[in-house]
């Protein structure tokens, strides 16, 4: 009995592969259409219930969609720039600073704008929500509160995207939905922990071959906890908030906690490897310690500190004007 699966042969990250120009579509960017989609309508029926609407403003279509679209492209700058200048280790990008958004391999072949960071496209659409609602002097907390009830179930899609790429998976498993991932790097069948661990699974192994074992799905674990789970506690929760923003601080704080304990379970970057460790030669490809830390455990730490922060500012300030205002 195999205690593994295998990732499905009919899934490409192109939706017509071998197709001349169609081929060029990918289901990471399809996804991407549908969580905008999903998170535009999401919006919009979030300001149908009057959560975005002042004594003397009320909101329009032609606002949500300005805003949702300014935040948009402020996440794909913030997401691509992070990707290239946190993640990339090469250094090519802080030396050519213009290849961040070139489309192109050295050859002229078209390659997308491969490689975006969750947490730059979080800082980027923060931003830009700012900018926007300053500009057309809209509250800020109340629209971060609305946009955060649309954010998370548009998210899926993302980590679905990562999915169907076969990209992003976790580390090696013995559960029995761990999944043989074919771009995911091999082990020698001579390694005694790789016998080990083939015998636990029912996986039959050669001697003086390369194997690749199965891995945890960690984009689906992603997509339920980050996306899921998160959007149906802030959707309940919209509803019976005390003080403007703390929506935008339960997604972040809720996003980051979540996200921490799951790259337990996905391998870090192969060249970036753990930013904290205890040990500088573990392995990225099983967890040896929970006090290894990987770039994104870093940064989901400083979301949940900072949203806590947040959280505290925004219920002082809320106390200090009831009491002005009695």
């Amino acid at each position: 009995m195999f205690l593994y699966l295998n990732y499905p042969s009919w899934i490409h990250p192109q939706i017509f592969p071998g197709v001349k120009f169609l081929g060029l579509i990918r289901w990471y960017g399809l996804m991407y259409v549908f969580a905008f989609v999903t998170a535009y309508f999401i919006l919009k029926k979030v300001a149908k219930e009057g959560a975005l609407d002042t004594p003397d403003q009320k909101v329009t279509e032609d606002d949500l969609f300005s805003c949702i679209s300014c935040g948009i492209l402020f996440l794909l700058l913030g997401a691509r720039i992070f990707s290239t200048l946190i993640y990339d280790t090469s250094g090519i990008y802080w030396s050519k600073p213009w290849l961040i958004f070139w489309p192109f391999d050295s050859k002229g072949n078209f390659t997308g704008l491969a490689g975006m960071s969750y947490h730059g496209g979080f800082v980027g659409g923060l931003l830009g929500m700012i900018i926007w609602c300053k500009r057309h002097k809209r509250p800020i907390a109340k629209w971060i509160d609305a946009m955060v009830c649309a954010i998370p179930l548009g998210y899926t899609f993302g980590r679905l995207g990562n999915f169907l790429n076969g990209e992003l998976y976790g580390r090696v498993t013995t559960m029995p939905w761990g999944m043989v991932f074919p771009a995911a790097e091999r082990f020698s069948s001579n390694l005694p922990w790789v016998q080990d661990f083939a015998n636990k699974i029912g996986m039959n192994i050669t001697a003086d071959k390369l194997v690749n074992l199965p891995r945890h799905p960690s984009q689906l674990y992603e997509a339920f906890f980050e996306g899921v789970v998160l959007w149906t506690i802030i959707w309940i929760c919209r509803k019976h908030k005390k003080v403007d923003g703390s929506l935008g601080c339960l997604y972040t704080g809720g996003y980051g906690l979540a996200r921490f304990f799951i790259e337990y379970f996905r391998e870090p970057d192969a060249d970036i490897g753990y930013r904290i460790a205890k040990d500088a030669a573990a392995p990225i490809y099983t967890n040896t310690s929970l006090l290894n830390f990987s770039t994104g455990q870093i940064l989901c730490s400083l979301m949940v500190l900072g949203s806590i922060f947040v959280f505290i500012i925004l219920n002082i300030l809320s106390k200090n004007k009831k009491l002005k205002e009695n």
